[in-house]
This record gives C-alpha cells, sequence and structure tokens, in this order.
C-alpha cells in the first residue's frame, strides 16, 4: 500500500488547526497517520459478513436504577442555600455570564 498521507499533507493540516509542530513531529504524525490508515485497510480485507452487528460487548442492559426519590437524602431549600454568598428570593445570585 502507497503512503496517502505525505507531509505536505501534514503541513497543510496543522496549517489549517493553527497548531505549532515542528518539522520531527510533522514527520512522526506523517508516519503515524500512515499507519492507522494501513491497519484500517487491513481490518477492511477481513470478511465480517458472519459477524452479527453490535453496539457494545458487555451483553449488559438496561443498567440504570429505578428513579425513586429519597427524600431522606434532599436538602430542603434553605439548607441548600445556607452556604450561598447571594441569595435573592429563594435562588442563587450570580453575575452574569454572557453579553446580550
Amino acid at each position: 500500500m502507497k503512503k496517502l498521507i505525505t507531509r505536505d499533507t501534514v503541513s497543510e493540516m496543522v496549517k489549517l488547526s493553527n497548531l505549532k509542530v515542528d518539522k520531527n513531529e510533522e514527520k512522526y504524525f506523517t508516519n503515524q497517520f500512515n499507519e492507522t490508515l494501513i491497519t484500517i485497510d487491513n481490518l477492511n480485507k477481513l470478511d465480517t459478513k458472519k459477524v452479527p452487528e453490535t453496539s457494545h460487548v458487555t451483553g449488559l442492559s438496561n443498567v440504570f436504577r429505578e428513579d425513586i426519590i429519597e427524600k431522606d437524602r434532599m436538602l430542603s431549600q434553605k439548607d441548600a442555600l445556607s452556604n450561598g454568598k447571594k441569595i435573592y428570593n429563594g435562588y442563587f445570585l450570580v453575575k452574569a455570564i454572557f453579553d446580550e
């Protein structure tokens, strides 16, 4: 398999992504990209027609717990707000984090 990624390609990616990469790193990334593509090409050659599709391999399903409100673990609004620096009408008061 010929090299699919050249140093020029990596150089262009570096430029487009606005990263600082020296020439040694460019060479390293060129080799790494090509190794990745070779591996993918080898995987594509495998016959997977009889392999069932899967989204995970653990066999677990519906591992969530039932949604139960445990009132003994809840804070009252007063307790929840007790350490707030600024409180207004039962809410935490914070500085705006965005402009209009």
